[in-house]
């Protein structure tokens, strides 16, 4: 562990008997208590993460709008200021480079927020990309640390240690003066889990007193520090997906299921022409929900039609919350029907699989 970068709350998840593992080149928490516990507190009470090791670029200049919406598959445009909205950036082929927040503080001032595993790829895309636009590009990723707050009790928790009204701050929106403990913070109401729940940007020592701070005022509405582990399970749960899983630079938006943030109307974007041909023709593919009966669906695993392989798990999980195997799946377009039968190589066995909604958590956004 002597080589991964640690965040600037490390020893904290060592004091709290964090099982520290390597993600992404970064010595991070997989559990505390364990996996189900943390799950189940985000779902029902709130839950605190570390999530300083994903990337932060910041864009600025006269052409940071036309520059972004290029850049990016959703509409910029729709964007008021301190609004943010999801979206992916594509190569010419229309895989995904990585998906990412873009968040507008005013029509030349963006804030890029992207994935721990692709910083360094990201940003070399984003110069080159950015070349003959009057910009900026800079590469924060090394001085912002983040924590994710997450679950129903999340704005009630923070509310005691903020001086925002953070009933004024929308889903999907975000305030950059936000003080806390003292320390001056970039707050959004965005998350990765399913549930409400705050971001908070700040320095690397201030986060420290933040994470403190809110252990302290939420420890008896049962807040409690969570994993990596968790994080996992409560993003699968949402049908939220994660770059290396369910899109990647052979998966398209639109094979992933991502269709609602790929604005094909706009002028332009990269990929846009792969895109909309693909459309055009059909998709070969398509991702799916699976629900099995016996055998745990894990990333990798074949899905089989008639004993023929036509599609892999991208996640799989016994879910903590349906209690019910399932899995999210890249199939063949032609299997992808509700209700199907297919069938899953778990090692040695295949089991029995149907093709389910992948909506398989209703998620509690706070509109």
């Amino acid at each position: 562990m002597d080589s991964v970068k640690k965040t600037a709350l490390y020893d904290e998840h060592v004091l709290a008997g964090g099982k520290i593992i390597d993600f992404a080149g970064w010595a991070l928490p997989v559990q505390y208590e364990g996996l189900v516990e943390e799950h189940e507190v985000v779902r029902n009470a709130a839950g605190m993460f570390d999530v300083s090791h994903m990337g932060e670029v910041e864009v600025t200049g006269k052409d940071a709008f036309a520059f972004v919406q290029n850049l990016v598959t959703n509409d910029v445009a729709t964007l008021e200021d301190h609004q943010i909205l999801y979206g992916m950036m594509c190569y010419e082929h229309g895989g995904v480079v990585d998906d990412l927040l873009v968040y507008k503080f005013d029509q030349e001032h963006f804030y890029l927020v992207i994935n721990a595993s692709n910083v360094e790829k990201d940003f070399a895309w984003m110069v080159e990309q950015s070349k003959g636009y009057d910009l900026k590009l800079e590469n924060l990723s090394d001085e912002v640390s983040e924590i994710a707050l997450q679950g129903p009790l999340a704005q009630e928790i923070l509310q005691k240690i903020s001086d925002v009204d953070l009933s004024t701050i929308k889903f999907f929106y975000c305030n950059r003066n936000v003080t806390i403990e003292g320390v001056k913070c970039l707050v959004s109401r965005t998350g990765y889990t399913g549930e409400d729940g705050f971001e908070i940007y700040a320095d690397h020592e201030g986060i420290v007193k933040v994470w403190r701070k809110l252990l302290e005022v939420g420890k008896d509405q049962g807040l409690k520090p969570a994993g990596l582990g968790c994080r996992d399970t409560l993003r699968f749960e949402a049908a939220l997906p994660l770059y290396g899983h369910e899109i990647d630079q052979s998966i398209t938006p639109l094979e992933a299921g991502l269709g609602f943030f790929v604005k094909l109307a706009k002028d332009n974007f990269i990929g846009k022409d792969a895109l909309v041909e693909q459309k055009a023709k059909g998709l070969p593919r398509k991702t799916v929900g699976l629900e099995m009966e016996k055998g745990i669906p894990r990333q990798g695993y074949e899905v089989l039609a008639e004993g023929e392989v036509i599609g892999v798990i991208t996640t799989g999980y016994f879910s903590p919350t349906l209690k019910k195997n399932i899995a999210l799946a890249l199939v063949d377009a032609k299997y992808g029907e509700m209700g199907s039968s297919l069938s899953v190589q778990v090692r040695k066995k295949v089991f029995p699989a149907t093709v389910i909604s992948k909506r398989f958590y209703q998620k509690n956004y706070k509109k």
